[in-house]
């Protein structure tokens, strides 16, 4: 259905990618635009999985939701990370590689849909782990402060960071080898 709870909790994080990204644009002191943009990319990120919890819960699953939730998912994740390196806070490396396994898997994924092969490429682990990570990561470097006193979070939101590209790559190496033969017996 295009319009249920999960669903617009999934456009709600769509509309808020702005948000996030306006607050670096306000008059506003560094500390307090970093708290408002990391309190928002929290919000936000936390409706990822609230959409998915109602929809099973809710029994308000569809076609339209599977494929715009991770959309949603990719346009916070490369907006947050436009801004970061915008910011000095990311190497833009990073960043590209991190989107481009983004849109190279997303291709892969529609044309094993087209194939009919799209049980090789589906979600797995690795994936969910790269995700959580860079959940995790970019909050802190949004942060740029020291959390409790104790947590540099630009230190920590860079190993993380960096820990999620190496996840990246190695997740992208994964779902290629999966859609490899498939690939191969699709071309002959």
């Amino acid at each position: 259905m295009f319009f249920n709870l999960p669903t617009l909790l999934t456009w709600a994080r769509i509309v808020a990618i702005p948000l996030i990204v306006g607050v670096f644009y306000l008059g506003l002191d560094d500390p307090m635009r970093n708290l408002i943009a990391t309190v928002l990319f929290i919000v936000v990120a936390l409706t990822d999985w609230a959409d998915g919890f109602l929809a099973r819960k809710l029994n308000m699953t569809s076609s339209f939701g599977a494929f715009l939730d991770p959309v949603a998912d990719k346009f916070l994740v490369c907006a947050a990370l436009l801004v970061l390196v915008h910011l000095n806070r990311l190497h833009a490396l990073v960043a590209l590689i991190i989107i481009g396994r983004e849109i190279a898997i997303s291709a892969l994924r529609e044309w094993m849909a087209h194939i009919g092969a799209s049980r090789s490429v589906a979600v797995h682990m690795l994936g969910k782990v790269k995700t959580v990570v860079q959940m995790v990561a970019i909050p802190f470097l949004l942060f740029h402060g020291t959390l409790f006193g104790l947590i540099d979070t630009q230190l920590w939101g860079t190993v993380l960071i960096d820990i999620s590209a190496v996840l990246t790559i190695w997740s992208m190496i994964y779902y290629l080898q999966k859609a490899l033969p498939e690939i191969r017996a699709k071309a002959r």
